[in-house]
Protein backbone atom coordinates (compact mmCIF):
# COMPACT_ATOMS: atom_id res chain seq x y z
CA UNK A 1 0.00 0.00 0.00
CA UNK A 2 1.51 3.05 -1.09
CA UNK A 3 2.26 5.69 1.88
CA UNK A 4 0.01 8.53 3.01
CA UNK A 5 1.27 12.18 2.38
CA UNK A 6 0.95 12.29 6.13
CA UNK A 7 3.41 9.58 6.68
CA UNK A 8 5.80 10.79 3.60
CA UNK A 9 5.77 14.94 5.50
CA UNK A 10 6.74 12.76 8.58
CA UNK A 11 9.61 10.62 7.02
CA UNK A 12 10.66 14.06 6.07
CA UNK A 13 10.58 15.83 9.65
CA UNK A 14 12.44 13.26 10.51
CA UNK A 15 15.52 13.34 8.37
CA UNK A 16 15.29 17.42 9.30
CA UNK A 17 15.82 16.90 12.47
CA UNK A 18 18.62 14.31 11.83
CA UNK A 19 19.88 17.11 9.50
CA UNK A 20 20.19 19.37 12.18
CA UNK A 21 21.92 17.31 14.51
CA UNK A 22 24.64 16.34 12.01
CA UNK A 23 25.01 20.25 11.01
CA UNK A 24 25.15 20.91 14.35
CA UNK A 25 28.40 18.57 15.00
CA UNK A 26 29.97 19.94 11.91
CA UNK A 27 29.94 23.17 12.92
CA UNK A 28 31.43 21.86 16.36
CA UNK A 29 34.25 20.70 14.34
CA UNK A 30 34.74 23.51 11.99
CA UNK A 31 35.26 25.33 15.30
CA UNK A 32 37.63 23.27 16.62
CA UNK A 33 39.54 23.35 13.36
CA UNK A 34 40.08 27.05 13.67
CA UNK A 35 41.44 27.26 17.09
CA UNK A 36 44.10 24.34 16.12
CA UNK A 37 45.39 25.91 12.50
CA UNK A 38 46.74 29.60 12.30
CA UNK A 39 45.51 32.34 10.01
CA UNK A 40 42.04 33.12 9.05
CA UNK A 41 39.09 30.94 8.36
CA UNK A 42 38.93 30.58 4.57
CA UNK A 43 40.84 27.74 3.12
CA UNK A 44 40.19 27.93 -0.85
CA UNK A 45 42.00 24.68 -1.45
CA UNK A 46 40.38 22.87 1.18
CA UNK A 47 36.74 24.23 -0.03
CA UNK A 48 37.32 23.10 -3.45
CA UNK A 49 38.11 19.56 -2.31
CA UNK A 50 34.93 19.60 -0.09
CA UNK A 51 32.51 20.58 -3.21
CA UNK A 52 34.42 18.24 -5.89
CA UNK A 53 34.55 15.08 -3.29
CA UNK A 54 30.59 16.10 -2.66
CA UNK A 55 29.47 16.40 -5.99
CA UNK A 56 31.38 13.22 -7.26
CA UNK A 57 29.62 11.23 -4.34
CA UNK A 58 25.91 12.61 -5.60
CA UNK A 59 23.68 10.36 -7.13
CA UNK A 60 20.87 12.60 -7.58
CA UNK A 61 17.86 13.46 -7.77
CA UNK A 62 19.44 17.10 -6.90
CA UNK A 63 21.95 17.94 -9.53
CA UNK A 64 25.52 18.71 -8.53
CA UNK A 65 25.21 22.70 -9.20
CA UNK A 66 22.30 22.84 -6.30
CA UNK A 67 24.16 20.16 -4.38
CA UNK A 68 27.22 22.68 -4.74
CA UNK A 69 25.34 25.88 -3.62
CA UNK A 70 23.77 24.27 -0.84
CA UNK A 71 27.23 22.83 0.41
CA UNK A 72 28.87 26.80 0.00
CA UNK A 73 26.43 27.62 2.65
CA UNK A 74 26.89 25.27 5.27
CA UNK A 75 30.67 26.11 4.90
CA UNK A 76 29.76 29.74 4.86
CA UNK A 77 27.77 29.24 7.89
CA UNK A 78 31.19 27.33 9.55
CA UNK A 79 33.12 29.77 8.65
CA UNK A 80 31.50 32.46 10.29
CA UNK A 81 31.33 30.76 13.43
CA UNK A 82 35.45 30.78 12.85
CA UNK A 83 36.03 34.17 11.88
CA UNK A 84 34.27 37.78 10.52
CA UNK A 85 36.33 38.03 7.04
CA UNK A 86 34.87 40.23 4.53
CA UNK A 87 35.01 40.72 0.62
CA UNK A 88 35.31 43.51 -1.56
CA UNK A 89 33.64 43.44 -4.67
CA UNK A 90 32.46 45.99 -7.93
CA UNK A 91 29.30 47.34 -6.68
CA UNK A 92 26.52 48.44 -5.64
CA UNK A 93 24.67 45.71 -4.88
CA UNK A 94 22.31 43.63 -7.48
CA UNK A 95 25.82 43.43 -9.81
CA UNK A 96 27.09 40.12 -11.30
CA UNK A 97 30.08 40.50 -9.33
CA UNK A 98 27.87 40.32 -5.89
CA UNK A 99 26.33 36.94 -7.43
CA UNK A 100 29.69 35.80 -7.88
CA UNK A 101 30.45 36.39 -4.31
CA UNK A 102 27.71 34.65 -3.26
CA UNK A 103 28.32 31.74 -5.33
CA UNK A 104 32.00 31.49 -4.39
CA UNK A 105 31.86 32.76 -0.80
CA UNK A 106 28.31 31.76 0.46
CA UNK A 107 25.62 34.81 1.78
CA UNK A 108 27.08 34.51 5.06
CA UNK A 109 30.24 36.23 4.10
CA UNK A 110 30.11 40.20 4.82
CA UNK A 111 30.63 42.06 1.56
CA UNK A 112 31.48 45.67 1.19
CA UNK A 113 30.11 47.26 -2.47
CA UNK A 114 33.20 49.09 -4.03
CA UNK A 115 32.72 52.30 -6.53
CA UNK A 116 35.78 50.61 -9.06
CA UNK A 117 37.56 47.54 -9.64
CA UNK A 118 40.47 49.71 -8.32
CA UNK A 119 38.92 50.19 -5.07
CA UNK A 120 38.87 46.12 -4.69
CA UNK A 121 42.31 46.23 -5.09
CA UNK A 122 42.97 48.81 -2.63
CA UNK A 123 41.06 47.37 -0.03
CA UNK A 124 42.27 43.71 -0.34
CA UNK A 125 45.72 46.02 -0.74
CA UNK A 126 45.37 48.17 2.75
CA UNK A 127 43.95 45.23 4.57
CA UNK A 128 40.44 47.04 4.76
CA UNK A 129 38.73 43.80 3.16
CA UNK A 130 40.40 40.20 3.22
CA UNK A 131 39.31 39.21 0.05
CA UNK A 132 38.58 40.95 -3.23
CA UNK A 133 36.33 39.76 -6.38
CA UNK A 134 37.03 40.99 -9.80
CA UNK A 135 35.81 40.11 -13.38
CA UNK A 136 39.16 39.14 -15.43
CA UNK A 137 37.41 38.12 -18.43
CA UNK A 138 33.78 37.36 -20.75
CA UNK A 139 33.42 34.16 -22.90
CA UNK A 140 31.39 37.13 -25.25
CA UNK A 141 33.25 40.16 -24.66
CA UNK A 142 37.03 39.45 -23.83
CA UNK A 143 38.99 40.52 -21.25
CA UNK A 144 38.67 43.80 -18.36
CA UNK A 145 41.69 45.94 -19.09
CA UNK A 146 41.45 47.22 -16.45
CA UNK A 147 41.41 44.20 -13.85
CA UNK A 148 44.55 43.02 -16.41
CA UNK A 149 46.33 46.25 -16.05
CA UNK A 150 46.06 46.43 -12.18
CA UNK A 151 47.18 42.68 -11.59
CA UNK A 152 50.58 43.80 -13.14
CA UNK A 153 51.31 46.72 -10.25
CA UNK A 154 49.84 45.05 -7.78
CA UNK A 155 51.03 43.23 -3.98
CA UNK A 156 47.96 41.04 -3.60
CA UNK A 157 47.85 37.38 -4.94
CA UNK A 158 45.14 35.08 -6.44
CA UNK A 159 43.92 32.50 -4.30
CA UNK A 160 40.73 30.90 -6.08
CA UNK A 161 38.61 31.86 -9.09
CA UNK A 162 34.70 32.21 -9.84
CA UNK A 163 33.02 31.26 -12.90
CA UNK A 164 29.58 32.78 -13.48
CA UNK A 165 26.61 31.71 -16.48
CA UNK A 166 25.34 35.69 -17.32
CA UNK A 167 21.88 35.53 -17.16
CA UNK A 168 20.76 38.81 -18.47
CA UNK A 169 16.56 39.90 -17.74
CA UNK A 170 15.09 43.26 -18.83
CA UNK A 171 13.14 44.83 -15.90
CA UNK A 172 11.08 47.92 -15.66
CA UNK A 173 8.47 49.40 -13.46
CA UNK A 174 6.46 48.82 -17.01
CA UNK A 175 4.13 45.32 -17.41
CA UNK A 176 4.59 45.61 -20.68
CA UNK A 177 7.24 45.46 -23.40
CA UNK A 178 5.95 47.65 -26.04
CA UNK A 179 5.85 50.93 -23.13
CA UNK A 180 9.65 50.69 -23.05
CA UNK A 181 10.80 54.00 -24.41
CA UNK A 182 14.32 53.91 -22.70
CA UNK A 183 16.55 51.10 -21.70
CA UNK A 184 19.55 51.70 -19.30
CA UNK A 185 22.72 49.48 -18.79
CA UNK A 186 26.40 48.92 -18.48
CA UNK A 187 28.32 48.88 -22.30
CA UNK A 188 29.30 45.03 -21.94
CA UNK A 189 25.88 43.88 -21.01
CA UNK A 190 24.32 46.17 -24.26
CA UNK A 191 27.16 44.02 -26.74
CA UNK A 192 26.15 41.09 -24.96
CA UNK A 193 21.95 41.75 -25.51
CA UNK A 194 22.54 44.04 -28.98
CA UNK A 195 20.84 41.92 -31.39
CA UNK A 196 17.92 40.52 -28.72
CA UNK A 197 17.64 44.58 -28.48
CA UNK A 198 17.52 45.28 -32.06
CA UNK A 199 14.79 42.48 -32.39
CA UNK A 200 12.28 43.35 -29.84
CA UNK A 201 13.05 47.36 -28.83
CA UNK A 202 14.55 48.44 -31.83
CA UNK A 203 13.40 51.99 -31.73
CA UNK A 204 14.16 52.13 -27.59
CA UNK A 205 17.21 54.79 -26.75
CA UNK A 206 20.12 53.07 -25.27
CA UNK A 207 21.96 55.02 -22.26
CA UNK A 208 24.92 53.22 -21.21
CA UNK A 209 25.65 53.86 -17.13
CA UNK A 210 27.87 52.65 -14.77
CA UNK A 211 26.91 49.57 -13.41
CA UNK A 212 23.79 47.09 -14.37
CA UNK A 213 22.25 47.79 -10.55
CA UNK A 214 22.91 52.13 -11.57
CA UNK A 215 20.21 51.14 -14.65
CA UNK A 216 17.85 49.06 -12.48
CA UNK A 217 17.66 52.57 -9.87
CA UNK A 218 17.10 54.82 -12.91
CA UNK A 219 14.60 52.71 -14.40
CA UNK A 220 13.21 52.54 -11.28
CA UNK A 221 12.85 56.53 -10.69
CA UNK A 222 11.63 56.65 -14.82
CA UNK A 223 8.26 55.67 -16.53
CA UNK A 224 8.78 54.08 -20.04
CA UNK A 225 12.77 53.24 -19.12
CA UNK A 226 14.21 49.71 -18.85
CA UNK A 227 16.89 47.87 -17.31
CA UNK A 228 19.15 44.95 -18.61
CA UNK A 229 20.92 43.14 -15.73
CA UNK A 230 20.67 40.24 -13.50
CA UNK A 231 17.54 38.99 -12.02
CA UNK A 232 18.28 39.95 -8.29
CA UNK A 233 18.69 43.75 -9.24
CA UNK A 234 14.82 43.49 -10.22
CA UNK A 235 14.04 42.73 -6.70
CA UNK A 236 16.24 45.15 -5.19
CA UNK A 237 14.80 48.08 -7.44
CA UNK A 238 11.11 47.13 -7.73
CA UNK A 239 10.81 46.37 -10.53
CA UNK A 240 9.05 43.44 -13.15
CA UNK A 241 11.03 41.38 -15.22
CA UNK A 242 9.45 41.91 -18.67
CA UNK A 243 11.62 39.03 -20.40
CA UNK A 244 14.83 36.91 -18.90
CA UNK A 245 17.79 35.64 -20.88
CA UNK A 246 18.21 38.30 -23.05
CA UNK A 247 21.57 37.73 -23.90
CA UNK A 248 22.23 36.45 -27.39
CA UNK A 249 25.49 33.70 -26.54
CA UNK A 250 23.28 31.25 -24.48
CA UNK A 251 26.94 29.89 -22.64
CA UNK A 252 27.78 33.23 -22.30
CA UNK A 253 29.89 33.27 -18.73
CA UNK A 254 31.98 35.71 -16.79
CA UNK A 255 35.40 34.58 -14.83
CA UNK A 256 36.10 36.93 -11.83
CA UNK A 257 39.33 36.32 -9.86
CA UNK A 258 39.90 35.78 -5.86
CA UNK A 259 42.45 38.49 -4.49
CA UNK A 260 43.79 37.94 -1.23
CA UNK A 261 47.19 38.58 0.61
CA UNK A 262 48.77 35.00 0.41
CA UNK A 263 48.89 32.35 -2.09
CA UNK A 264 46.38 29.17 -1.83
CA UNK A 265 48.12 25.66 -1.10
CA UNK A 266 47.51 22.77 -3.90
CA UNK A 267 43.98 21.17 -3.89
CA UNK A 268 44.58 18.37 -6.56
CA UNK A 269 43.16 20.47 -9.69
CA UNK A 270 44.59 24.06 -9.95
CA UNK A 271 45.94 26.94 -11.98
CA UNK A 272 49.22 28.93 -11.56
CA UNK A 273 48.24 32.57 -13.26
CA UNK A 274 51.41 34.52 -15.00
CA UNK A 275 52.24 37.61 -16.04
CA UNK A 276 55.47 38.04 -18.47
CA UNK A 277 57.01 39.80 -21.49
CA UNK A 278 60.19 39.10 -24.00
CA UNK A 279 62.19 41.08 -25.89
CA UNK A 280 60.54 42.55 -29.47
CA UNK A 281 62.76 39.51 -31.72
CA UNK A 282 61.40 37.44 -34.38
CA UNK A 283 60.44 33.24 -32.07
CA UNK A 284 61.20 35.37 -29.06
CA UNK A 285 57.35 34.37 -27.91
CA UNK A 286 58.03 31.16 -29.11
CA UNK A 287 61.10 30.60 -27.27
CA UNK A 288 59.27 32.07 -23.99
CA UNK A 289 56.63 29.34 -24.27
CA UNK A 290 58.66 26.43 -25.04
CA UNK A 291 59.42 25.61 -21.40
CA UNK A 292 55.47 24.72 -20.60
CA UNK A 293 55.57 22.62 -23.27
CA UNK A 294 58.86 20.91 -22.83
CA UNK A 295 57.72 20.34 -18.99
CA UNK A 296 54.37 19.21 -20.28
CA UNK A 297 52.43 22.08 -18.81
CA UNK A 298 49.07 23.05 -20.42
CA UNK A 299 48.23 26.54 -21.14
CA UNK A 300 44.55 27.90 -20.92
CA UNK A 301 45.29 31.43 -21.61
CA UNK A 302 47.03 33.46 -23.28
CA UNK A 303 46.46 37.17 -23.33
CA UNK A 304 48.89 39.94 -24.87
CA UNK A 305 48.14 43.66 -23.81
CA UNK A 306 50.29 46.68 -24.40
CA UNK A 307 52.76 46.97 -21.29
CA UNK A 308 52.51 50.88 -21.31
CA UNK A 309 56.57 51.43 -20.56
CA UNK A 310 57.32 51.58 -24.93
CA UNK A 311 56.00 51.80 -28.22
CA UNK A 312 54.92 48.25 -29.27
CA UNK A 313 55.79 46.53 -26.52
CA UNK A 314 53.54 43.75 -24.89
CA UNK A 315 53.14 41.43 -21.76
CA UNK A 316 51.56 38.40 -21.34
CA UNK A 317 48.80 36.91 -19.57
CA UNK A 318 49.31 33.32 -19.13
CA UNK A 319 46.98 30.76 -17.21
CA UNK A 320 48.59 27.26 -16.68
CA UNK A 321 46.95 23.91 -15.58
CA UNK A 322 48.79 22.95 -12.01
CA UNK A 323 50.17 24.33 -8.90
CA UNK A 324 53.51 26.38 -8.84
CA UNK A 325 54.25 23.46 -5.88
CA UNK A 326 53.84 20.65 -8.49
CA UNK A 327 56.92 19.44 -9.65
CA UNK A 328 57.21 20.66 -13.45
CA UNK A 329 55.07 23.66 -12.45
CA UNK A 330 57.88 24.43 -10.84
CA UNK A 331 60.39 23.45 -13.54
CA UNK A 332 58.47 25.26 -15.93
CA UNK A 333 58.10 28.40 -13.43
CA UNK A 334 62.43 27.84 -13.16
CA UNK A 335 63.15 28.01 -16.46
CA UNK A 336 61.01 30.52 -17.42
CA UNK A 337 62.60 32.92 -14.97
CA UNK A 338 65.77 32.46 -17.05
CA UNK A 339 64.38 33.20 -20.50
CA UNK A 340 61.75 36.00 -19.47
CA UNK A 341 62.65 39.51 -19.43
CA UNK A 342 59.96 40.28 -17.05
CA UNK A 343 58.26 37.41 -14.99
CA UNK A 344 55.00 37.73 -12.37
CA UNK A 345 53.68 34.98 -10.94
CA UNK A 346 50.07 36.26 -9.67
CA UNK A 347 49.91 33.19 -7.54
CA UNK A 348 47.96 29.47 -7.64
CA UNK A 349 44.86 28.43 -6.92
CA UNK A 350 41.75 25.92 -6.98
CA UNK A 351 40.55 25.87 -10.51
CA UNK A 352 36.51 26.99 -10.06
CA UNK A 353 34.55 23.97 -9.04
CA UNK A 354 31.68 23.82 -12.23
Amino acid sequence: MAETLKQLRSRIDALDDRLVKLLSQRARLAKRIGRLKAGGAYRPEREAQVLRRIISANRGPLGGAALARVFTEIISACRALEDSMTVAYLGPQGTFSEEAVSKHFGGLTASIPCASIDEVFRRVETGTAGYGVVPVENSTEGAIGRTLDLLLSTPARVCGEVVLPIRQCLMSRSKRLDEVRKVYSHAQSFAQCQQWLARRLPAAQRVPVVSNAEAARLAARERGAAAVGPKPAAAIYRLNVLAGNVEDEPRNTTRFLVLAPQDAAPSGNDKTSLIMSTRNAPGAVHDLLTPLAANQVSMTRLESRPSRTGLWEYVFYVDIEGHQQDENVARALAELKQKASFLKNLGSYPAAVT
